[in-house]
């Protein structure tokens, strides 16, 4: 079999080529082909430069993802880094596409950078739980400085080209063909006389007038408020430490200790856990890949509510021209406004440029009239969640859009068959379920109706990846899988606040864990009157001894719905959105308790919501809504604020173990009743010894 790395000679300038399709990813046989590449050239008299590049659509996008969880194949990635900045003629990187972790810093090891101008650079080890192993914490810092070594590799979140060249990561950025462009720079530092330019060598961005102490430390509290219990970003900033204190053959040693504690942790199995899920989920069972998609160009969004906005900011973000429709000019014209708002807000912080914004609010255009759809592509609904509304609204799509156009509802419960047969064409009609704000939000799940089309279903998963958000799909039921888990997480903080505790003490618990924000915390952002309407649904087919809360029946009869109304399990004066303590709530929960509270275990705070939320993902598998575990995992990562060190529920389980899980929800059903009966695939994967995880990949 060939190397996946060439070299080739144009004068005196050598050109070592890498192509590994797709990405060009290091595994063994590239890094082993780089050395023997400019081994090669260094003994070639005749060579004077060298240029590296990359075949196809991309530079070296990482790591092999084969090598996961194997053991290391010589030769170390850090070895071949240290081989190519040790060369003693001038190296030059050509960048395209996407530069990320240790294919940026194979390019860091070169002497010299320059990239089309599409190009990303970045490190994004710390997701997976790791820090840049080969030199990256190294010498991205001594070329670029502190301040930006933090925010590129605690951060992990890529870099444009243009950015790259400022921060002084690349000497220039170009247009065109990547060998010219490349051989072009070759010459130029030949006419110089350019020797290498070693980044390792480099003092000037270590020394250069910054207090990198103070960088530092002020990167360490940030991580520590608003990452707590994270391993990887600490030793990220440790290594980039020692790249200020330590000469380059000791700070890489130090970087090697580093990655190994951080591979040695735990949390890197569930980062990598986390990273695999995210891509099976875009894997649809029993789907023809080769099943050709509609095309999207143009989208109407029904409802201009908060929801709806979100969606439609989310779409034209995306490039795509949004009909954004409220029956009456005034909601019409309160609705533009708040686009205009939002994407104002991202001007003033700095995320949006204002040239941007313009192309945003271009491609959104309001009407007020049904008949403005009727050449639309894709229609998401967006209104109150109420089968009545979502009736006329389906009913005027099914008469006024083209055929084939695909008609989808944003309900996050109701039965998307029932809003399907709504029209005349069921099998145009799935659920797009944004979470909201929709423009931030990167959860959509995607809702499979009994007749959803294959090609349908194929269009939504790929404007899912367009839009930059994670699709996962999943099967028709109340709640689907996010809300129908949530609601019996929610049940039980609830009924541990009647039992005695307060609200304050259960969102403290689930935060402790690591949550995003507690139960009622996350319940007062999102509406308590949305989950009202989930709750008496569930109420009218509860089992027999099954028991639910009052508590959000009774702050919804007071008008209190969370922050859109000022009150709910907290209270929000002057349209904060920072919590402060509802002192008035005391009442009503002595009234619940008729004055005698329990002594509440502290354990059963975290337990009783977490292995609530795990017996009905067990169900929700068993039942089919959810293709795998692992999808249920990317849902309440990427949707729920569940910690990201731990996987997800169902991998947290595992993690647990399955019978200490089982064990748990025997003594709550001893004590509670009817609301702990086992889900019955739980009970079987401890009678087998399995766990999720195995369970979740047959099929």
């Amino acid at each position: 079999m060939s190397s996946p790395v060439q070299l080739s000679h144009e004068g005196a300038v050598a050109v070592i080529r890498v192509n590994n399709p797709p990405v060009n990813a290091l595994g063994q046989a590239v890094r082993a082909g780089l050395l023997e590449a400019f081994a090669a050239a260094e003994a070639d008299a005749e060579v004077k430069a060298v240029v590296l590049l990359c075949a196809g659509t991309t530079f070296i996008a990482g790591a092999d993802i084969r090598e996961f969880g194997k053991p290391p194949q010589a030769p170390l990635l850090a070895d071949v880094t240290q081989a190519i900045e040790n060369f003693s003629k001038p190296s030059l990187a050509v960048l395209h596409g996407s530069a990320l972790g240790g294919g940026l810093e194979v390019a860091l090891a070169c002497h010299y950078r320059i990239a089309r101008r599409d190009a990303r650079l970045g490190l994004p080890e710390v997701k997976l739980g790791l820090l840049p192993g080969a030199g990256g914490t190294q010498r991205l810092p001594r070329v670029a400085g502190v301040a930006v070594a933090l925010e590129m590799i605690v951060g992990g979140e890529p870099v444009t080209a243009a950015e790259a060249e400022r921060t002084g990561i690349l000497d220039q950025l170009f247009d065109g063909d990547l060998l010219a462009a490349g051989l072009a720079f070759a010459e130029q530092l030949q006419a110089q006389g350019a020797g290498p330019r070693r980044s390792g060598e480099a003092t000037v961005c270590l020394t250069g007038g910054a207090d990198n102490a103070a960088l530092l430390e002020a990167k360490r509290r940030e991580v520590q408020r608003s990452l707590p219990g994270l391993f990887s970003p600490l030793r990220c900033i440790a290594a980039i430490e020692a790249a200020t204190v330590l000469p380059l053959v000791e700070g890489l040693k130090r970087e090697r200790k580093l990655f190994q504690e951080c591979l040695q942790s735990p949390q890197r199995l569930a980062l990598v856990h986390k990273f695999f899920a995210e891509r099976q989920a875009g894997k649809i069972k029993g789907l023809d890949t080769a099943v050709e998609t509609r095309p999207i160009s143009s989208v109407a969004v029904i409802g201009g509510g908060t929801m709806g906005v979100g969606i439609a900011l989310s779409l034209a973000a995306a490039g795509l021209a949004v009909k954004l429709l409220e029956l009456d000019a005034d909601r019409l014209a309160t609705a533009l406004q708040r686009v205009a708002s939002t994407l104002d807000k991202s001007v003033q912080r700095g995320s949006l440029s204002a040239q941007a914004m313009q192309q945003r609010l271009a491609l959104i255009e309001g009407v007020t009239d049904y008949a403005a759809l009727a050449k639309v592509d894709l229609a998401i609904e967006a209104v109150f969640e109420d089968i009545a509304a979502k009736q006329a609204v389906f009913e005027a799509l099914d008469r006024v859009c083209k055929p084939g156009a695909i008609l989808s509802s944003n309900t996050s419960s109701l039965d998307l068959n029932r809003i399907a047969a709504f029209t005349r064409r069921p099998q145009d009609v799935l659920g797009l379920h944004f979470f909201s704000p929709a423009n931030v939000m990167r959860l959509l799940e995607v809702v499979r109706g009994a007749q959803s089309n294959a090609a349908v279903l194929a269009s939504a998963m790929q404007l899912g990846k367009r839009l930059k958000k994670v699709a996962v799909v999943v099967g028709v039921c109340d709640g689907f899988v996010g809300n129908r888990m949530a609601l019996q997480y929610i049940r039980e903080a609830e009924l541990l606040v009647e039992e005695g505790a307060s609200v304050q003490q259960v969102d403290a618990a689930l935060g402790e864990f690591g949550m995003a924000m507690g139960p009622f915390a996350m319940l007062d952002m999102s509406g308590l009157d949305i989950w009202q309407s989930m709750r008496q649904r569930q109420r009218a087919s509860l089992s027999a001894g099954q028991l639910l809360p009052t508590l959000l029946d009774r702050l919804c009869a007071a008008g209190r719905f969370g922050q859109k109304s000022g009150a709910g399990f907290y209270l929000y004066p002057d349209g904060s959105r920072t919590p402060q303590p509802n002192l008035q709530l005391a009442e009503l929960f002595d009234e619940l308790a008729d004055g005698v509270h329990e002594d509440i275990d502290p354990h059963s705070l975290l337990q009783r919501p977490l292995y609530a939320l795990i017996n009905e993902g067990a169900r929700i598998l068993e039942e089919g809504i959810a293709q795998r575990a692992s999808d249920i995992d990317v849902i309440f990562l990427t949707g729920y604020g569940f910690p990201a060190h731990l996987g997800g529920p169902m991998f947290y389980a595992d993690q647990l173990g399955l019978d200490k899980v089982l064990q748990g929800i025997r003594e709550y059903q001893r004590r509670f009743g009817a609301n702990w009966q086992p889900a019955p695939l739980l009970e079987r994967l401890v009678a087998e010894g399995k766990t999720f995880t195995e369970w979740g990949q047959q099929g």
